[in-house]
């Protein structure tokens, strides 16, 4: 059926693409029942760029709509798919080695999003599991691809991914983490299951030693920082705009310098006489905490109930589905930061946070609170959720896979600061925690443009003033400049050299929101209304940095 307006254009290429990418469908609690997984290899990676090249050819077809709805999802279809093709374009594809982003994290995450409810779910877990091998292996053909162009990963991510896939496979009784999921299904699928899970685990095993004999003597040498022209590319795919990065770059150092005021004087009213750092490791060691795995989750739990109880009908109107968020614990194996996955666009599975435990038992609520405002309510829950419901409104690809970093990091990061704005950090050192996660995103725009694009640190900063920014001197920084754990502060430097241009998104984004709704009150005046103005924010579907802050101040 030939599309005659963008959105319905889009909507047709959410389908077609889940045809090639089951795991999308998954995703979207679309396609419950599907066993298959998607060809990873060079094959598969063309047969998706020639779905985007197809699509945008029937989007230049198309004649212009006055809708302003239909303008903004041909403009965010045709962003999104030019900036995914310039990436295919340039082997980025063929080199997918990271913590956090790769085929293989995301074949294994699926197994998390798929119906368990019945037998038959369990059945269809097991037949999917199977097909782990070929999906494997076609990934490692996609590395061997480019090793061929001679475009490789970089060492540091080859080990990072390495390493986690060691993880998986677990160690003692416990077994493979495919062996552990497999544990919770019926009896009446228990042979499939097991059977499933250790060919899985196998094919673990195969990725882990191509990468670690294969790949990496190969890759030797590959630099981490991917220069200037490679982090464009990289930007625009996470913030949906050609940034100045120049600029960027500067506005951080101011941010981090006005930030910083404001952990001191916080630091003073927490620890008299403290520096933030001192403060910090005062409110890790002697803070309030929760022991535990399952109490951290149900504490977690609790805090997005009530966020949600407190907010709804004063600063947001929720619709019933979107009430509801579960707290999970994060599997063995994934990287130190915390996550967010969407709910099913039936809201069948519901949004989800996620915390990574680290093999910790004792969890400091310090740095949690803000985190969770974040993660979950009224930070990613909220504008995800809220996008699943008005999707029959807008369409599905502008309420999902056309999202951009920029936007909904952006909004998350601005519901922290919302939460503080509304006086919700007032527990011993939540607002600490708050001024800490503020600080990182500042740090993050600095030593991730820095270090790969290898820029000066201002000859005005007592940090190594004059250097050239390296790894090490960005793993320096990050440290000294904020208060989680060196298990943290390592995996997050790994993320930023493997995945460029995503961190800076958070920042920016948020810079952003705060302009949009500025703009709003100032054109409004006294008929400014906050939650009008959050909801109308929330039903917009993704938009763009370029377009961002324009938007919002129409609103």
């Amino acid at each position: 059926m030939t599309a005659r307006t963008a959105r319905q254009l889009a909507d047709r290429y959410v389908d077609a693409l889940a045809d090639l990418n089951p795991l999308l469908g998954t995703a979207l609690g679309v396609r419950p029942h599907d066993d298959r997984l998607p060809d990873l290899s060079p094959d598969g990676i063309a047969a998706t760029d020639d779905l985007a090249r197809s699509t945008l050819a029937e989007l230049d077809a198309l004649p212009e709509s006055e809708d302003p709805l239909e303008r903004r999802c041909a403009r965010l279809l045709r962003n999104r798919l030019n900036s995914g093709l310039a990436l295919s374009a340039a082997g980025e594809n063929l080199r997918a080695v990271n913590n956090t982003f790769t085929p293989v994290h995301t074949v294994r995450q699926v197994f998390m999003l798929m119906p368990s409810a019945t037998d038959e779910d369990w059945a269809v877990i097991a037949r999917r599991m199977v097909n782990i091998p070929a999906a494997y292996d076609g990934y490692c053909a996609a590395l061997a691809g480019g090793a061929a162009r001679g475009q490789y990963a970089a060492p540091r991510q080859v080990d990072a991914l390495a390493g986690q896939l060691d993880e998986w496979l677990g160690k003692g009784p416990a077994g493979s983490w495919f062996g552990s999921f497999v544990a919770a299904g019926p009896d009446s699928q228990r042979k499939a299951l097991e059977s499933a899970a250790q060919v899985a685990t196998e094919a673990v095993v195969a990725t882990r030693d191509f990468l670690r004999e294969t790949y990496r003597p190969a890759a030797e040498g590959t630099p981490d920082a991917v220069g200037a022209e490679r982090y464009a590319r990289w930007a625009m795919q996470f913030t949906g705009a050609d940034l100045d990065l120049d600029e960027a770059y500067s506005w951080a150092w101011g941010e981090f310098a006005r930030i910083d005021g404001e952990m001191r004087a916080e630091a003073e009213r927490a620890l008299p006489g403290s520096t933030p750092a001192e403060a910090m490791r005062w409110l890790d060691a002697e803070g309030d905490a929760v022991e535990g795995v399952e109490e951290i989750r149900q504490r977690l739990q609790q805090m997005m109930d009530d966020a949600i109880t407190t907010l709804d009908g004063t600063h947001f109107d929720l619709a019933e589905p979107i009430r509801r968020v579960e707290a999970m614990i994060a599997p063995a194996g994934s990287a130190a930061a915390p996550y967010y996955t969407r709910p099913a666009m039936d809201f069948s599975r519901p949004g989800r946070t996620w915390l990574p435990t680290l093999g910790r038992e004792r969890f400091p609520l310090w740095d949690l609170v803000s985190t969770w405002y974040h993660e979950g309510v009224p930070g990613h829950h909220l504008q995800l959720a809220q996008w699943v419901h008005v999707a029959p409104q807008l369409s599905t690809y502008q309420t999902s896979i056309g999202s951009t970093s920029a936007d909904t990091e952006g909004w998350a990061l601005y519901a922290e600061r919302l939460m503080d704005e509304l006086g919700f950090l007032t527990g011993r050192g939540h607002r600490m925690g708050y001024l800490d996660a503020q600080q990182i995103r500042a740090v993050r725009v600095i030593i991730d443009i820095g270090m790969h694009l290898e820029l000066e640190i201002p000859r005005d900063q007592p940090f190594h003033p004059g250097e050239r920014w390296t790894p090490e001197l960005g793993r320096e920084f990050f440290g000294a400049n904020t208060g989680r754990d060196p298990a943290f502060c390592d995996s997050e430097l790994v993320r930023y050299l493997g995945i460029p241009g995503q961190a800076i998104s958070y920042k920016l984004g948020e810079r952003a929101w705060l302009a949009g709704r500025a703009q709003a009150e100032r054109r409004q005046g006294a008929n400014f209304d906050l939650k009008r103005w959050h909801m109308a924010a929330l039903s917009m579907g993704s938009i763009g940095l370029a377009d961002l802050t324009s938007e919002l101040a129409a609103l």
